[in-house]
């Protein structure tokens, strides 16, 4: 057996599509093209390689981003290899990467890297809820993918892979929101479940304050953008805490100036703010739109029920702090030099 037939594959999964929303126009929200991802995917190759990782799988997707940086490896690197190129519809939407989470869960991937923002790391949770994930920010709402190098992003994947890092180390669950909707298949959120008044879906993005009714959120936090923000500048909450957070917009004796997408400001009325033990059921109804993890996804008609919950059976997110951390003190990246002889 080869050392690379030996090793879990590392998934690699990019969405094409990321970063390239409405937003764009609307807001000021920054874009990442293609060739900026792919070159994410080669910086988190190079990190990955060089920490022993020699197995690797990766979305078929619709502009062959992932596949170029392989495309692009030396022939003596490419050789030491095993690849297994996972297919997708290619429909260019969530679907692909849904579709991709569940093929990678199928071949036993040991941990994904996901480039892309909430709504794209929300898809492949979709597809595979108890993933272990190292999502890496290109797309617009960048709560829960980490702002971090690739580099670095993939030699802690590679440590994990090489098992040079015990994975149940430097993994642990997160908290997620589980949407259940009467007579309809359910959905997930990873950092917010919003209801809006609004009684069509159309561009997904959530842009008009006014049109907020209430938001169930995992993490709160005032240095985000995105409804995250909203309840982070009233009430701070950390996704280590062992509840959630749900803020009711509407009349009351305050407002929140947030930003609900980068470079756009608006005053939110708060009703109220108040903490939601994990498991609680929040239940409510239509008319509405729910819109998860920034975009209006579901459209709940009048009389239709529905009920939210928090709960910490979410993926796995890799601390990569804590793995180059272990990896140091393991003396993974060093090696004794031989002596010299006179």
């Amino acid at each position: 057996m080869s050392p690379a037939d030996s090793q879990l594959p590392i998934g690699i999964v990019v969405n094409p599509a990321s970063g390239k929303d409405v937003r764009r126009l609307i807001a000021r929200a920054s874009v990442f093209d293609n060739r900026e991802k792919s070159a994410i995917v080669k910086r988190a190759l190079s990190g990955a390689i060089s920490a022993g990782a020699n197995h690797f799988a990766f979305m078929d997707d619709s502009h062959n981003i992932a596949g170029s940086a392989f495309d692009e490896l030396t022939d003596d690197v490419a050789g030491k290899l095993k690849l297994n190129r996972v297919g997708c519809p290619k429909t260019a939407t969530a679907l692909d990467t849904q579709s991709a989470a569940t093929a990678l869960a199928d071949l036993g991937a040991i941990a994904v890297l996901v480039l892309g923002g909430d709504g794209t790391s929300r898809a492949f949770v979709k597809g595979w809820r108890d993933a272990v994930l190292l999502a890496v920010s290109t797309g617009t709402n960048n709560v829960f993918p980490q702002l971090t190098e690739a580099t670095i992003a993939g030699a802690a994947l590679g440590l994990i892979a090489a098992n040079s890092v015990e994975l149940r180390d430097v993994a642990s669950p997160v908290k997620i929101i589980d949407v259940d909707i009467d007579g309809e298949e359910p959905e997930i959120a990873l950092i917010d479940a919003v209801i809006t008044s609004e009684r069509f879906i159309g561009a997904r993005a959530l842009l008009d304050g006014e049109a907020l009714k209430c938001a169930l959120l995992t993490r709160a936090e005032p240095a985000a953008v995105g409804i995250t923000s909203v309840g982070g500048l009233v009430h701070p909450l950390a996704e280590s805490e062992p509840y959630g957070l749900l803020v009711t917009m509407g009349e009351g004796e305050r407002s929140v100036r947030a930003p609900i997408a980068p470079g756009l400001y608006q005053d939110i009325n708060i009703a109220s703010a108040q903490t939601i033990e994990l498991g609680e059921a929040i239940e409510l109804s239509g008319p509405c739109v729910i819109a998860l993890d920034g975009e209006r996804e579901r459209l709940v008609k009048p009389g239709q029920k529905f009920s939210m919950r928090i709960s910490r059976t979410g993926p796995s997110v890799i601390n990569i702090n804590k793995t180059m951390q272990l990896a140091a003190c393991s003396g993974a990246f060093v090696s004794e030099q031989a002596p010299v002889r006179h």
